[in-house]
């Protein structure tokens, strides 16, 4: 179950790579608190094989891996699409091509299945549930990818674990071993870390942008001051010149009409 907290190292990774999302040093320890209540799933498991109904839980476990990596591939790609393309488009075509390749792999792998199963009121009830449970969610995961990103995304879906160990243990009266416990919280401590850094960021997001504004803007006002100086220095020395030419000009038309007063 906790094994699907190794979609968000991958989708920090992906994010990171590809959107250029920036994480500080406190959300990275969060997730490394997650990974190591991942690596406790996975010891809880070879642990209790005993009790196991799965023949093979590391393999298993391998798979779910598996898939929690190209989970995060798809949160990913998805962001980068919902923040660079139209969204209406994107649910369109997100909708049609997702129930043409759900309808082939329907056809492919569980046609025996389909042919087999006894339409009752109760099944047909459970599949409307589950299809509208399926709707909703993905009608609304585009929402939460433009506003939060895929990180938070994933980190909010690791609360469905709670009510997994609660039906587990509640509803089929199965043993839950000790070490799953503590990698559930060891996950919790992590979520906490991450969440706490991540709204610090936010708190301080607008004082540290102030701020390198106000630096980007001191040179530029020192640059203007210096200019708004030279042209001043530049205007003075032109009306000194200036001043200096009238003169000169003056002395010459002085001196012409002595000479001529003289001669005459």
């Amino acid at each position: 179950m906790l094994l699907d907290c190794w979609t968000i190292p991958c989708v920090l990774l992906l994010t990171w790579l590809f959107i250029k999302t920036k994480y500080n040093i406190g959300q990275l320890i969060g997730v490394c608190i997650c990974i190591l209540g991942l690596v406790l799933v996975i010891l809880s498991d070879v642990h209790a094989k005993d009790r196991s109904g799965g023949s093979n839980v590391l393999l298993g476990d391998a798979l779910v891996i598996i898939g929690a990596t190209l989970y995060a591939f798809t949160n990913v790609s998805e962001e980068f699409l919902i923040k660079n393309v139209d969204f209406l488009e994107l649910m369109t075509f997100l909708g049609l091509f997702s129930s043409i390749i759900s309808g082939i792999q329907v056809a492919i792998l569980e046609r025996k299945e389909l042919a087999n199963t006894s339409w009752n009121r109760d099944v047909i009830l459970s599949f409307s549930g589950f299809a509208a449970s399926l709707f909703f969610f993905y009608s609304t995961v585009p929402f939460i990818l433009r506003l939060s990103g895929s990180a938070l995304l994933n980190l909010s879906l690791l609360s469905s674990d709670m009510w997994a160990v609660g039906i587990r243990t509640f509803a089929y009266h199965e043993k839950v071993d000790w070490l799953f416990y503590i990698a559930f919280s060891a996950v919790a401590v992590g979520l906490v870390v991450y969440n706490t850094s991540a709204n610090r960021r936010t708190a301080q997001g607008p004082e540290i942008i102030a701020s390198e504004e106000t630096d980007h803007e001191m040179p530029n006002i020192s640059t203007n001051e210096h200019e708004k100086s030279n042209e001043g220095s530049d205007l003075a020395s032109i009306s000194v010149n200036t001043a200096k030419d009238s003169e000169a000009e003056l002395s010459a038309s002085v001196s012409m009409s002595t000479s001529i007063t003289v001669s005459t």
